[in-house]
């Protein structure tokens, strides 16, 4: 009973991790709207494998930060300076982004596979994301550093990133007719984000100076 815990937390970081609308979910579901399913699940399949990499990384990192908490007040001091930078940008700097329409060409599955990969190596949220998720389910003693339960947390990444991606690949038609709203506000979405993230760490720098 106790390996349930990683199990199900690993599977709802992921789930709430990955449901936003993003290069790698959208990618798949027009990789399954212009050329089949089976397409769509390979270009999945590479992108898990990745992630599951990350994951790893993402934890190993964190078991060596929760173990400094010197490091951790100095990584938040960091994260600081770069959210409040990014919300500078998004919500003041950058240009809204353009609905494009791209049309995908006819390709073989493991080209799809590798194209998974690719987008996913690209894609560093989920390291720093990990990172925190983890340190925080930690603290409050929902999830441990040992090897087991690490496997099993990792597994329950997996099953949550592969149902957010079949979710994305069988619903297509309805998310697409949402994705140019999406898009048109997406900087000020991430603004907003980086904006509350910011807000927080400054006032956990504060509580722990003062």
């Amino acid at each position: 009973m106790i390996y349930i815990s990683p199990l199900f937390f690993g599977f709802i970081s992921a789930f709430i991790g990955i449901i936003p609308p993003g290069l790698i979910n959208m990618t798949a579901a027009k990789v399954n709207h212009k050329e089949g399913k089976r397409n769509a699940l390979w270009f999945v399949l590479g992108a898990i494998l990745v992630i599951c990499f990350q994951v790893f990384f993402a934890i190993f990192f964190a078991k060596i930060i929760n173990r400094r908490p010197d490091l951790v007040t100095f990584l938040r001091e960091i994260g600081f300076g770069i959210f409040t930078a990014l919300t500078i940008y998004f919500l003041w700097i950058a240009k809204k982004p353009k609905s494009k329409s791209k049309k995908l060409k006819k390709n073989s599955k493991t080209k799809r596979f590798f194209l998974g990969m690719l987008l996913s190596a690209l894609n560093f949220f989920p390291i720093p994301y990990y990172v925190f998720v983890s340190i925080f389910l930690a603290s409050y003693k929902l999830f441990s550093f040992d090897t087991t339960s690490i496997f099993i947390f990792v597994n329950g990444v997996v099953a949550g990133s592969f149902l957010v991606f079949y979710f994305y690949i069988s619903f297509f038609d309805r998310i697409e007719n949402k994705r140019d709203y999406i898009m048109k506000n997406m900087n000020t979405i991430i603004g907003s984000i980086t904006a509350l993230i910011s807000i927080l760490t400054l006032i956990n720098i504060i509580n722990y100076y003062w």
